[in-house]
């Protein structure tokens, strides 16, 4: 039995995006492990078929902890003699890229979910790229989760071409159509609108993801305060850096009986489907699994022209597609989608999600190229 493990930074990453691949794994021949930070309760979430080993890895600069953090994965490494160490998120990734090799580990796969230094400026920005140069140097393979990503790293240099692919149409870990299911919108719908106030006649824009600045928040209040109508505006999530946003526009935004500021939720599905259109107008990303979850409840987008979201849609169909930080675009895309038949493009979101993004036939294909990489290394 081949041994495969899995480094992320925090527990979160595990839930929202790995655990139906990493059982799929554990249930087709691999010995499976993780390694990521404890919250108390991740190992009951990873369950019998999966091994956690619990390291804190810190997400910031952090020279003690990153020191702490690296002794220990070389010494876990190194006693459990992994097959395969996949590493995904930034300090995790560089941090297992390194000491995999050092360990001997013959396939270190990074899982590249995004490009940090893009957001970043000057020097800062520098140095993130010399980062993630010297992890892509140290994986002997790289998987992007969208293609729209994986031509930008290599044109960015930091990966030749033959070393990197994207497994099946992308995505961390596909839709699961069993959880954000169609047929269940209706009811959805009106139990949420309900619960929150909405009547079924209310047009609602919403926003699901962290509540920050590279996620495009400025120019969606900008563009909804543009608006010269009676729509709502949903937004879903944990402010992050909160300071960093136009502080006068998020005050008016929270005194304005059209925006809705909710916490993040468990049942996401369903609020999925009491919104009208979701709108991601972020600066990067590394693909855009919002976009895609909300499509297979039926609900259309408004994206940023980035890599990664134009991965998730068919534009024009499924979506619109404005130019990153236009508020002006943003405000018409807006206006525009009103226009026209939102209801069609969701249903046509919704087949695009069960075609392309099952995560069962992820998981399947994750299983091949698992499979495919230790064949190389056997060969």
């Amino acid at each position: 039995m081949k041994k495969i493990c899995y480094v992320v930074t925090i527990p979160g990453t595990i839930r929202s995006f790995f655990i139906p691949q990493l059982n799929y794994l554990a249930k087709n021949g691999f010995d499976v492990s993780v390694i990521c930070s404890d919250d108390g309760m991740i190992g009951s979430v990873l369950g019998d078929l999966v091994k956690f080993i619990p390291v804190d890895i810190p997400r910031g600069i952090s020279v003690f902890g990153s020191i702490k953090a690296i002794k220990k994965l070389r010494n876990i490494f190194k006693r459990e003699k992994f097959d395969v160490i996949q590493y995904s998120t930034p300090n995790a990734a560089l941090y297992s890229s390194i000491t995999a090799k050092w360990a001997g580990c013959k396939i270190r796969n990074y899982h590249l979910m995004g490009l940090r230094y893009l957001g970043a400026h000057g020097i800062g920005r520098k140095v993130l790229k010399t980062l993630e140069k010297i992890t892509c140097n140290n994986s002997t393979s790289i998987e992007c989760v969208s293609k729209s990503n994986m031509k930008l790293g290599v044109k960015e240099g930091l990966f030749p071409s033959d070393k990197v692919t994207v497994v099946w149409n992308g995505s961390t870990g596909g839709v699961d159509l069993s959880r954000f299911d169609f047929s269940q919108r209706k009811k959805w719908r009106s139990d949420v609108r309900k619960k929150l106030g909405y009547t079924e006649d209310d047009f609602i824009y919403g926003f699901v993801g962290r509540i920050t600045r590279d996620k495009g928040i400025n120019e969606l209040l900008k563009a909804f305060f543009s608006l010269n109508s009676d729509a709502k505006l949903l937004l879903i999530g944990r402010f992050e850096h909160e300071e960093d946003l136009d502080q006068g526009l998020l005050t008016t935004a929270k005194e304005d009986k059209k925006i809705c500021f909710h916490d993040a939720v468990t049942n996401i599905e369903e609020y999925y489907a009491a919104i009208d259109i979701l709108v991601l107008p972020s600066y990067r990303e590394g693909f855009g699994n919002v976009v895609i979850e909300a499509g297979a409840v039926g609900t259309p987008a408004i994206v940023s022209d980035i890599p990664g979201p134009i991965d998730t849609i068919i534009q024009n169909e499924t979506a619109l597609v404005v130019p990153v930080k236009d508020v002006h675009a943003l405000t018409e895309s807006l206006e525009q989608v009103r226009k026209v038949d939102y209801n069609a493009m969701g249903k046509k979101a919704a087949q695009f999600a069960r075609e392309k993004f099952d995560s069962k036939i992820l998981c399947e294909k994750i299983l091949e190229r698992k499979q495919l990489l230790i064949d190389k290394v056997v060969v």
